[in-house]
């Protein structure tokens, strides 16, 4: 046992209370729920209740701690290790080299299910496939069914494995995941159970697993008394860290680990509980202390070391109006700061304009482009605020999709404009003729040989033999470059629109969402004088696209942070812009259905505001457009601030709105004739 507590003294009341708790005692610890609030220390408090118990005795090798990714796993065990240094100097290393049941959910139950395989059935010797290979075996039991051939369009192989993936770590009837989340598939469901069945069939003849069945084989044995039993008495110590972030199988599988709760720790924030779309419930964290007789034990960690007060009291009083939660109010010591300003702009537009400004004027005021960080609700709602900052020769890095630009249906649509531009661009005609059903490489590369010697191509392509197979869908092709070629711009961008539509609907599950890019990029022409003049400006050569899992290019380059706010949480900045603060947007339209999603949406917002050091900015246009969600169908509204911020809470923000006044607009020149900002000479003058 330690002789000293120096190792805690860097913690404040709350976090040694949670680190000390039950540490000391003749047997395990009753349960503990730590809610740890944004920017709380929580992964320091986790790695020091670790070492602490290490400290005093409890054997390494007895304490199961489950993260979400391997990443925090190997950071946590780092950091136990460091913190045990302190006290037990050059044996912390081997006695933490011993804490070998730290990982993820996923790979415990991995290593469990070789260790009992015998026991439940498996053969020891199975393989796992990960989403890319469940996704291609989905897809050969779908076409050994016949399904891949049906009349109608059969769902594709990845809404399937989405699909059967949600019902198994949701523990949900097929019906009720299928009307809620995937109401375009409900009248596959008897094929769907048929499809899932063969699945589970080709999977065990091939011995594989895949990553769902990691936790549901594992959750099934626990079910037996006996092994659950034997499987939980191996461990002194479970911890979990981010459990609001679990989904009812992980709850299940925890609770039959330690079915009394005793030596069983929970760590997360039930305000920042925002991946239901995962499977993850909230219901988790909220219902986890009355699960247990007696009650676990609830330590609350409140003081927030990120954030300026002024950001704190907003942050309170938006997640104080949620209907269900613990009751918790951070505060800090930094007293100094602005209030969060609600910026009202005019439009989408403006309120890209708006963002840049304030970013350069923050960069120039000492902050580096990646200190700064514009969150959204949807990955399309970035799309203007994209195209300004190409532009203006602004870097970025957006993590939470491709880039609008970079997208697949974005890059056919400006295919089809393009080759109207220039019908001698082979790329862009190639790309487009292989969304026509019945049109391959040969007979694309047929049809383009035969326009290349034209004095008029488009008038060559009208001519050019019909591809056997193509029929219908190739008259509409010629018909709409035709059309276009006469060019009534902007139209002609609607025009393109309908045509590609059918393709995008047969080609993409989530049609639904795409379109509201194409509507998106539809706004963004109107602005714009010219076909010539829209592809020119847009095809400026931008940064390289990134997404969740892609590297950051140039390690020493300075460049602005895009992020939906599902991808940023667990960050933070010290200026922080989040985009369409109104309703239809956040919360979302379609998020709108059910009090659970209301709220889910609240704690969207919650998340984006915590993330903000010094700066925080919510911008809320007047008016956007909106397309498909209302009986008059594709339109411009005139946008109400989120229902998040009522007037109650208006106190806790500033309000301002951009241009700060009439007057200063009025001597400003029209956008198109300002002078451009020479943002690549600001940049290079970053290194001299």
């Amino acid at each position: 046992m330690s002789g000293t507590t120096d190792y805690l003294e860097s913690l404040n009341p709350e976090q040694r209370r949670a680190v000390e708790h039950g540490a000391i005692g003749p047997g395990p610890s009753a349960p503990l729920l730590v809610i740890a609030g944004a920017g709380s220390g929580k992964t320091n408090t986790l790695a020091h209740r670790v070492a602490h118990l290490i400290v005093n005795g409890a054997d390494p090798r007895r304490i199961l701690l489950m993260t979400f990714s391997r990443r925090a796993a190997s950071e946590m065990t780092k950091r136990v290790e460091r913190i045990a240094r302190k006290v037990m100097g050059d044996n912390a290393g081997v006695i933490t080299d011993a804490l070998a049941w730290t990982g993820t959910f996923h790979g415990i139950g991995a290593r469990l299910l070789r260790e009992y395989s015998d026991q439940i059935g498996l053969d020891p010797s199975f393989t796992i496939h990960d989403r890319e290979d469940s996704a291609d075996l989905m897809n050969l039991t779908r076409h050994d069914l016949g399904f891949s051939k049906t009349e109608s369009r059969f769902p594709t192989k990845g809404t399937c494995l989405a699909i059967y993936s949600r019902c198994v770590n949701a523990e949900t009837p097929i019906e009720q995941i299928v009307g809620a989340s995937f109401p375009w598939c409900s009248g596959w469901t008897a094929e769907l159970k048929e499809l899932f069945a063969a699945y589970v069939e080709a999977k065990q003849r091939q011995n594989v697993l895949d990553y769902d069945d990691l936790l549901l084989s594992w959750a099934q044995t626990m079910n037996d008394p006996e092994l659950a039993d034997e499987i939980g008495g191996r461990f002194d110590h479970v911890l979990v860290d981010e459990y609001q972030d679990t989904n009812r199988l992980q709850s299940s599988i925890l609770c039959s680990l330690k079915s009394s709760g005793h030596g069983l720790t929970v760590v997360g924030d039930d305000a920042q509980s925002i991946y239901s779309f995962r499977a993850a419930t909230v219901r988790n964290i909220l219902d986890f202390p009355d699960q247990f007789a007696p009650r676990a034990s609830i330590i609350t960690l409140d003081r927030n070391y990120r954030s300026t007060q002024a950001i704190l009291a907003a942050a309170n009083g938006v997640i104080d109006l949620a209907r269900e939660r613990f009751t918790k109010n951070l505060w800090t010591d930094r007293m100094l700061g602005m209030k969060p300003r609600l910026v009202a702009v005019r439009d989408e537009v403006d309120q890209a304009r708006c963002i840049v400004e304030r970013v350069l004027e923050n960069r120039e005021s000492g902050s580096l482009l990646k200190q700064q960080a514009v969150l959204f609700r949807t990955s399309s709602h970035s799309g203007p605020l994209e195209i300004e900052l190409v532009r203006r020769n602004i870097p970025f890095v957006k993590f939470g999709g491709l880039k609008f630009l970079d997208a697949a249906h974005i890059k056919d649509m400006l295919a089809l404009l393009r080759f109207v531009e220039n019908p001698r661009d082979r790329v862009a005609g190639f790309r487009l003729m292989h969304l026509i059903p019945g049109v391959g490489p040969i007979s694309a590369q047929r049809a383009l040989d035969y326009m290349t010697n034209e004095a008029s191509p488009i008038a060559a392509l009208a001519d050019a033999p019909i591809p056997p197979r193509a029929g219908e869908a190739w008259k509409a092709f010629t018909a709409v470059i035709a059309d276009l070629h006469r060019s009534n711009w902007p139209a002609d961008v609607e025009r393109a629109r309908l045509w590609y539509e059918p393709h995008l609907e047969r080609t993409h599950e989530d049609a639904d969402t795409r379109r509201a890019d194409l509507i998106q990029l539809e706004q963004i022409a109107s602005g714009y004088p010219s076909r010539e003049r829209f592809l020119t400006e847009l095809t400026l050569d931008p940064p390289d696209a990134t997404s969740d899992q892609a590297g950051i290019p140039l390690l020493d380059e300075d460049y602005l942070i895009l992020s939906t706010i599902h991808s940023a949480k667990g960050q933070e900045w010290r200026s922080v812009f989040v985009l369409n603060v109104v309703d239809g947007c956040l919360p979302s339209d379609l998020g709108t259905g059910t009090t659970a999603e209301i709220e889910e949406e609240r704690r969207l917002l919650y998340v984006a505001m915590t993330r903000a050091k010094d700066d925080l900015h919510l911008l809320v246009p007047q008016r956007f457009f909106t397309h498909g969600q209302h009986a008059q169908g594709d339109r411009h509204v005139y946008a109400s601030r989120t229902r998040f911020i009522p007037d109650r809470l208006l106190g806790l923000f500033e309000k301002t709105t951009w241009p700060l006044a009439a007057a200063d607009a009025a001597v400003r020149p029209p956008a198109s004739q300002k002078p451009r900002i020479d943002v690549r000479a600001r940049m290079r003058g970053m290194w001299r």
